[in-house]
């Protein structure tokens, strides 16, 4: 049996979305007509990569991208689960009550597809493997981990809390960097619109007079032509190279590049660190309080890294950790992570308590990173807002200059 997404006309003739499981397509439509539908298009719900095609052949479409939830939607559906589960409700009747509470078609589709891999006899996290974009390998591994173990409701509560915790700390960071960013949107529009439309009507009454100008009015001068004549190349040549960059970004070696080169200054090398190894932290923390293995959970781990180098230097590390080394040690000599976790980690190594430790020292690097990002920003705005007055003044002493030389040769 296999969940199917469907597009139908009802009686009165408006177009109704659903799934059904379902042993196929025929099936499904057969039932559809039963229930007084008329089928349009029957899809089998296939994972994000697209790997299936739709069963009608009017549209032959992959599912594309639309299979994935975000770390809101994930939160909820996860806390709700592990609820249902912590109540005494089998996984097949929970996934069931799940269906029926989600209130949006994409994540009822998601939902029915991991459902309809349950009944079919699979495991649970094989069937949220059938959608890479929705649960990540993290996030499988774990469930996998926790039916292994029989706490599956606990493992999905500590998913419930990671993903909850990251989306907090993500949206305070985002809004934390809404007004510098508008900031320096609104100064630079406000230095080109200066520039191009007062500064030429200006400079034009004193070509007018044949007087000989200051050389700072003439250096503005030429800024304000280059801006005006080609003001639209520059504009185009900058957007041209942030899609250059953007793709070159896709590739390991400019990625890795990059990356390396975000390390090598001690300010975004501190904060670029403070995040992944944060991230890292918090990530095998829930894959060994689930029962994955050591080596398992570093491995994906390193998945959650976004800095390349640091991804690289954590893979070397389970390499060495499967060799015979201990993690600690293992960390301290790629010295790409911060001296805490080190320590936090042969703590919980001799302790036999590693995945508290490493809870605990992904929120004091999560809060040190908030720390650094709070105070650059409070730097950043000052900084830029006496940047915006010097650049105004300069344009006002390059207009009012002349203004002072022709008022001296009229006296």
């Amino acid at each position: 049996m296999a969940a199917f997404e469907y597009l139908a006309l009802t009686r009165a003739g408006k177009k109704e979305k659903g799934v059904l499981t379902g042993d196929s397509a025929k099936v499904v439509r057969s039932e559809l007509r039963a229930s007084g539908l008329t089928p349009l298009e029957v899809k089998p719900v296939h994972d994000a990569s697209g790997a299936g095609r739709s069963s009608s052949a009017s549209t032959g479409q992959t599912r594309g991208g639309r299979q994935k939830m975000s770390s809101m939607e994930l939160a909820v559906m996860t806390r709700q689960f592990a609820t249902l589960l912590e109540s005494g409700m089998p996984i097949e009747q929970s996934l069931n009550g799940l269906v029926e509470q989600a209130d949006q078609h994409r994540i009822k589709s998601i939902l029915t597809g991991v459902r309809a891999a349950v009944v079919e006899g699979g495991t649970l996290a094989d069937g949220m493997r059938q959608f890479p974009r929705a649960f990540s390998e993290l996030y499988t591994a774990s469930v996998a981990a926790g039916e292994q173990t029989g706490h599956l409701e606990r493992v999905l509560e500590r998913l419930a809390d990671y993903t909850e915790a990251r989306q907090g700390l993500q949206q305070r960071i985002s809004t934390a960097l809404v007004y510098p960013v508008i900031l320096t949107v609104v100064s630079i529009l406000i230095v080109i619109a200066l520039m191009a439309y007062v500064v030429p009507k200006v400079v034009q009454v004193f070509d007018d007079t044949g007087q000989t100008l200051p050389y700072l009015t003439q250096i503005m001068i030429k800024i304000s032509d280059f801006i005006v004549n080609h003001g639209h190349v520059v504009a185009i040549l900058l957007i041209l190279s942030g899609i250059f960059f953007s793709i070159a970004m896709r590739k390991p070696g400019p990625q890795f590049a990059f990356h390396r080169f975000i390390l090598r200054f001690p300010l975004t090398k501190r904060l670029s660190t403070s995040l992944n190894t944060s991230r890292m932290a918090r990530t095998m923390s829930i894959l060994i309080g689930s029962g994955v293995p050591l080596i398992s959970a570093i491995k994906s781990s390193a998945e959650v890294v976004t800095n390349r180098v640091i991804r690289e230097g954590l893979i070397a590390t389970a390499e060495e950790v499967q060799q015979g080394a201990s993690l600690s040690r293992s960390l301290a000599r790629s010295k790409l992570f911060p001296p805490l976790l080190t320590q936090m980690v042969a703590s919980g190594e001799a302790s036999g308590r590693l995945d508290t430790m490493l809870e605990k020292a992904a929120t004091s690097l999560e809060r040190e990173a908030e720390a650094r990002i709070s105070v650059v920003v409070s730097l950043f705005e000052p900084l830029m807002i006496l940047f915006m007055g010097a650049v105004v003044l300069i344009i006002v002493m390059a207009i009012l200059l002349p203004i002072f030389d022709l008022n001296q040769l009229v006296s």
